[in-house]
């Protein structure tokens, strides 16, 4: 089973992706409370669904297998947010036969967190692996689920997948990465990146590398890169702006997330003096945004 330890930017991200792609493609307003399925479609045998009523849609709701694309994934989207997750993937999975991209990238989330399917993260790499093979045009309403696609490959390749084809391979994670963080510019993307950049994880290692692409995710505000780029100012001897970073991350991170970011302040805190710990303290409020 895939460990998505360390990943939980990566699904927050995620969320908001889905939030801002439906209400600017599709006019679908999303509650915060929503946990976002997904897309995506690997290969036929993927939509079959052993057991499944053929008339599991709701006859009010003028919905059916026929229907276009747009309308299966609105009642799926709707089905989800209402808890009835069968019908949601079964819309999602009839849009996703007819190309909807959308709907693909909903079941393959749904897939990756085993949520209202048998988790099966071998089945979610295959359909985001068909995302990112379809590539994306230019300035296309499909771009996120497409980054989003390379971003979840990205960190299958990274840890493997136990009992499947896919194996641990750094190199690919790496370069997975370097596009969704070059070309579309992605704060989770630069941020994964540098930390295997740094650990010379898929290549060779290279601070000022890592710390180029840590500076760019930590000023779009991902707190993870500003502690990590504390601490790499730390260890460089740049006690305060490091201490300071290192702080000021701790203030914006997600609770899920603060455990580790607190761990490399603390360790930092207890090796620096008192008088860097209260000049790095007062600074912490104004180095969030601050240009490198």
């Amino acid at each position: 089973m895939f460990n998505r330890q360390g990943c939980t930017f990566g699904i927050k991200r995620r969320d908001a992706l889905m939030s801002v792609v439906l209400w600017k493609k599709y006019g679908i307003m999303q509650t915060t409370d929503w946990k976002s399925p997904a897309l995506l479609l690997l290969s036929a045998f993927l939509f079959v669904m052993p057991g499944t009523a053929g008339n599991a849609f709701d006859m009010n709701s003028g919905v059916s297998k026929e229907s276009g694309p747009f309308d299966l994934f609105k009642f799926g989207f709707k089905a989800y947010k209402n808890g009835q997750k069968q019908e949601a993937v079964e819309a999602y999975r009839y849009a996703a036969e007819k190309g909807h991209t959308g709907s693909r990238w909903a079941l393959a989330n749904m897939y990756a967190d085993g949520d209202g399917v048998v988790e099966d993260d071998f089945a979610a790499f295959k359909i985001y692996a068909d995302i990112a093979n379809q590539g994306v045009e230019p300035g296309s309403e499909d771009t996120g689920f497409f980054v989003n696609a390379l971003l979840s490959l990205a960190r299958y390749y990274r840890q493997g997948i136990p009992g499947s084809p896919v194996k641990i391979d750094l190199t690919q994670a790496r370069q997975l990465y370097f596009q969704a963080a070059s070309t579309f510019g992605v704060p989770e993307a630069q941020f994964q990146l540098a930390r295997m950049i740094l650990a010379g994880e898929g290549g060779k290692a290279n601070v000022q590398q890592a710390k180029k692409w840590l500076n760019l995710a930590r000023k779009s505000g991902h707190p993870g890169a500003m502690s990590v780029f504390g601490s790499v100012l730390f260890d460089e001897g740049q006690t305060v702006r490091g201490l300071a970073f290192l702080t000021a991350a701790l203030d914006k991170c997600p609770p899920k997330d603060c455990g580790w970011m607190q761990q490399l302040q603390e360790q930092a805190f207890s090796i620096a003096n008192e008088q860097d710990r209260r000049v790095a303290v007062a600074l912490a409020p104004q180095v969030y945004n601050q240009a490198e």
